[in-house]
């Protein structure tokens, strides 16, 4: 017989997060004329500046939370959603989506409140939510005493890139995401205590199942005792009677 494979939504938060950024670029590039993502998802410069907040206008402050879904183009869309979907189902499945979801709220709104504060041009993108992940991966390792070569190659690698990216990229703000991820990476110290004593928890109920120690051992008076006799395999038992 042959197995059916099943194709999962194994992390809401992150697909739907992803699918998401890539109808809100489709639709600027295709539809809008480039026009939806400078003008909803895209969070305003710094108080004063051509294009800045406005504090009169109420869909500025939405914009300090959707600016993470808008992106300037597909390479740059590319970028994060590589990281996002390396990372985020990890973190989705230690700390569960409510969770990560959070995080994402917070740091969307951290980074746009830096970047109305300091930065003089405007900000877009999801690269703070990728450098929060990147983090708050590292922090699930933490509580082992090891720090992962591989996550220091990646932290250099990312860090390098927007360093070398700031000069050339007059959106996206490398102080604000930085900023922002690390903001939002906090949570990772807030809630991986609780995660570590969740998953002790039930690694000790599984060793405590596996040595019987769980198991109920007190003996029963005879009447209760079940008559232990072969059955035929075929046979469905309802129950016996003993007089």
């Amino acid at each position: 017989m042959k197995k059916k494979l099943k194709v999962t939504y194994n992390a809401p938060v992150t697909l739907t997060f992803v699918i998401f950024c890539v109808v809100i670029l489709l639709m600027n590039v295709f539809l809008l004329g480039k026009h939806l993502i400078p003008a909803i998802f895209t969070a305003p410069g710094r108080i004063g500046t051509p294009g800045g907040f406005n504090y009169k206008s109420a869909l500025d402050y939405f914009r300090l939370f959707f600016h993470i879904f808008g992106h300037t183009d597909w390479n740059h869309l590319l970028g994060n959603s590589a990281f996002l979907l390396l990372l985020g189902p990890l973190m989705e499945e230690r700390y569960g989506s409510k969770m990560v979801a959070l995080m994402f709220v917070v740091t969307a709104f951290v980074t746009g409140v830096i970047n109305v504060c300091l930065i003089p041009h405007p900000l877009l993108g999801a690269s703070g939510l990728v450098f929060m992940l990147i983090i708050l991966a590292s922090i699930t390792t933490l509580d082992k005493n090891v720090i992962p070569l591989s996550f220091i190659f990646v932290v250099a690698i990312y860090l390098g890139r927007e360093l070398i990216n700031a000069p050339k990229a007059e959106n996206i703000s490398t102080v604000a995401h930085i900023a922002g991820g690390l903001c939002g990476s906090m949570f990772g110290f807030l809630v991986a205590p609780k995660a570590r004593r969740n998953a002790k928890k039930e690694e000790k109920t599984l060793s405590d199942r596996a040595s019987g120690k769980n198991e109920d051992k007190t003996e029963r008076p005879s009447f209760f005792k079940r008559r232990e006799e072969p059955r035929d395999e075929d046979t469905t038992v309802v129950g016996t009677l003993e007089i």
